[in-house]
């Protein structure tokens, strides 16, 4: 080992992070609503850039959640209107309601209410009352226990034993110690199963319906097209802003006299070409991965999302020539428009699961989802599957998955374990 002193010269490799890059980079990652918002954001900063509007209307390829049109607590305060209130009443029940989460539950401290108001315990419990009288039922609780009984206690037709489980035995309940609630008030497991029935009509959250939600848009980035055996993939183009240069500073460009002027349209006119670039670039990646995608989801495209095969980032990497991190950013919050509906492009990308009849076969985790819940929904509820059985059951379809495996797939479909699954009727 060589440790003289001395100069050295060294010829090294090295990416670096560059503006144009850095922008490529980003671009790709924006979804075409991200994008718009971008190109107008970036208009505004150079005024070599001109926008053109997208030819197609958003609108038209748009699904989205809209806006509700009420506030939980002007709701609530339409509905006070109608009571018969003094001031005192109507401050107080106002900055109660104000005081509701988003949720539609009351988390105060009483004692500033008492101080405040100058009224007893009494009072404000009576005034905290008011509130859940009014709609939707269960607004105003102070816990989830609280929030069921308000909503239970309306409805005339729930039998007064279900209003007893959840006053006095909601903690056992909620663990489905069933066999010891139905033995302390000496009523049969199908009472306790037929309170579970009520139970579940209740909303947890009767204010989350008031809350705002702002639109979310999707806006197809691919489409693809079936014809017999013949899948096609194209770009949705037109739902994106155009970039175009404005002409109107063509004759400022290398010959204005002042040198400042110069060098500042000389500049954005060197981030307008690298713009362009970037644009181009995001386009053609798109359209390698949407290729790559229908080309190896080939099935999914002719046959439904029944035949989704295993696929990862790496594969479709390798197969356009590219960074795995740069597929993960092509995909991210992007949408395709195909014949069975629009599909987020990252539910393209599914783990294997190795198959019983090979060790190189496999299939999607997808697919092992689509079965284990078609044999919950076709179970005897009385008699539920176990997680055991369940494997034993897949493993005859063809599926080759392990208790672990299946635990995980369960929770990540939301359905609860076999015991509480059970049903006592």
């Amino acid at each position: 080992m060589n440790l003289s002193a001395g100069l050295f010269q060294q010829q090294q490799q090295k990416l670096q992070m560059t503006q144009q890059l850095s922008q490529a980079i980003t671009i790709l990652q924006y979804s075409t609503m991200e994008l718009n918002d971008f190109l107008e954001s970036k208009a505004m900063e150079n005024p070599l850039i001109q926008l053109k509007p997208p030819k197609r209307k958003l609108a038209e390829w748009q699904d989205f959640v809209s806006d509700t049109t009420k506030s939980l607590s002007e709701a609530l305060l339409i509905q006070l209107n109608l009571k018969s209130l003094t001031s005192v009443e109507r401050d107080c029940l106002e900055e109660l309601i104000f005081s509701l989460d988003d949720n539609g539950y009351l988390h105060i401290e009483p004692g500033y209410f008492l101080k405040k108001y100058e009224i007893g315990e009494e009072e404000l419990e009576s005034t905290i009352s008011m509130i859940q009288s009014l709609e939707p039922a269960g607004i105003g609780a102070r816990s989830l226990q609280e929030c069921i009984h308000l909503q239970l206690d309306r409805r005339w037709e729930v039998p007064d034993f279900v209003l007893t489980i959840v006053s006095d035995h909601f903690q056992a309940f909620a663990d489905r110690k069933w066999r010891e609630i139905a033995k302390a008030m000496g009523i049969e497991l199908k009472e306790v199963q037929a309170a579970a029935d009520f139970v579940t009509q209740c909303n947890p959250r009767p204010g989350a319906v008031f809350a705002k939600d702002f639109s979310h848009y999707i806006v197809p980035e691919l489409n693809v097209r079936v014809r017999g055996d013949d899948v096609t993939v194209a770009l949705y183009d037109g739902t994106s802003i155009t970039v175009t240069f404005n002409k109107e500073y063509t004759d400022f460009l290398g010959h204005h006299p002042d040198r400042n002027v110069a060098s500042y349209i000389k500049e954005k006119n060197q981030e307008f070409e690298w713009l362009v670039l970037s644009l181009r670039q995001r386009k053609q990646t798109m359209l390698k991965v949407g290729k790559a995608i229908v080309e190896k989801q080939r099935g999914f495209f002719l046959h439904g999302p029944g035949h989704l095969q295993p696929l990862t980032l790496r594969q479709i990497a390798e197969e356009v020539g590219a960074h795995e991190s740069t597929i993960s950013r092509a995909v991210r919050g992007k949408y395709v428009q195909t014949p069975y509906g629009v599909f987020e492009l990252k539910s393209f990308f599914t783990a294997a699961v190795r198959a019983v009849d090979t060790a190189e076969e496999t299939v999607s985790a997808g697919t092992v989802k689509r079965e284990l819940q078609e044999l919950v929904n076709q179970e005897d509820k009385r008699k539920p599957l176990s997680d055991q059985k369940l494997v034993a059951l897949l493993t005859e379809k063809g599926c080759d998955v392990s208790r672990r495996t299946v635990a995980k797939y369960r929770d990540q479909l939301g359905i609860p374990s076999s015991s509480k699954r059970k049903r006592y009727e």
